[in-house]
């Protein structure tokens, strides 16, 4: 009795070495049959692997009193010291509230507005006119936050600015739109919204081509006007693609961009427009504070992944398609 168990496990395990040597040989086979598409995803890993892994390393300093002669294996352990620094700081609170201001206009404003677009060009028959409107704007994302930024300046400067202009001619006051406290986050979101929205639609635009017709068809027969065809057929199939980039921007929420904030920031709209992007460049470069600049680069991605893991888990809750 006993040596017949013996056998049957014997052959058990026979059995799956057997099974695990013939996955790995298909697995080995599939490699070779889609060499070429992995050798094209290649160039991409290389990428991460370089600019947005191995530079991990550094997040060690946060941890460090670092001095550059010193190197990051003679610098002086000083734990948490300056993530307690940052917590203690009177512009913490003031960073961390214009932050979230920022990011959620960018949430409740911007994020649906590539949607709207993107369901208003899918009811466009004329072909021409749809790609006419497409490209026009689609060409802001193609500049820089330079050029974005100075075309506002030119239009909104009491220097002879064309919005000042027609504000004189029909008898208002001047408004000194880039000092003014007040103006800078509408003026902020309306830049992301004129350089953004266009290419945001891409996305939208591609789930929405993946739509059945004959959904179409069958709601025109019951009588449903294109309104309701888009409210109970289009928004429903491509609501999956719009919970993923809500999640994936949700990650986003203390990473706004150094760029086109910092080209806003002057020294009368400091208390609304300093966030943390402007405040690690000025802390690290200008200031040489790298130790204390990396804590403060690392609280805002510990942040993103927090809410990235939250966000996708609300998502799995209500029985979405999250990112994982």
């Amino acid at each position: 009795m006993e040596t017949t168990t013996l056998t049957a496990k014997q052959e058990a395990k026979e059995e799956a070495k057997q099974i695990k040597k013939m996955k790995r040989s298909e697995t080995w086979r599939r490699t070779k049959r889609n060499k070429m598409i992995y050798l094209m995803i290649l160039p991409g890993l290389i990428y991460f692997l370089i600019y947005k892994y191995l530079p991990m390393y550094g997040l060690i300093i946060s941890f460090q009193e670092y001095k550059p002669y010193l190197g990051i294996s003679g610098s002086e352990w000083v734990g948490f010291e300056h993530f307690s620094r940052l917590f203690a700081s009177s512009e913490f609170w003031m960073i961390f509230k214009n932050t979230i201001i920022l990011f959620g206009l960018q949430i409740f404003i911007y994020f649906p507005i590539p949607i709207i677009i993107s369901l208003m060009l899918n009811e466009v028959r004329h072909s021409f006119f749809k790609r006419g409107v497409q490209t026009l704007i689609y060409i802001p994302h193609f500049m820089s936050w330079v050029v974005i930024v100075s075309v506002s300046y030119v239009m909104l400067t009491l220097d002879g600015g064309i919005v000042n202009a027609i504000l004189e001619e029909l008898g208002f006051q001047n408004i000194n739109f880039l000092l003014n406290e007040d103006w800078f986050r509408p003026m902020y979101i309306l830049q992301v919204i004129w350089r953004e929205a266009g290419w945001g639609t891409i996305i939208f635009l591609a789930a929405i081509t993946a739509v059945d017709p004959q959904l179409y068809e069958a709601a025109r027969m019951d009588g449903a006007n294109r309104f309701r065809q888009m409210w109970h057929i289009t928004l429903p199939a491509i609501r999956n693609v719009i919970i993923v980039l809500l999640i994936l921007k949700i990650g986003d929420v203390l990473e706004l961009g150094f760029e086109h904030v910092y080209l806003l920031l002057n020294s009368s709209n400091r208390n609304v427009a300093e966030i943390f992007d402007t405040y690690v460049y000025v802390a690290g470069l200008q200031q040489g504070q790298f130790s204390y600049s990396t804590a403060v680069g690392f609280f805002k991605g510990g942040v993103g992944l927090a809410m990235v893991v939250f966000a996708n888990w609300l998502a799995k809750r209500m029985n979405e398609e999250g990112i994982y």
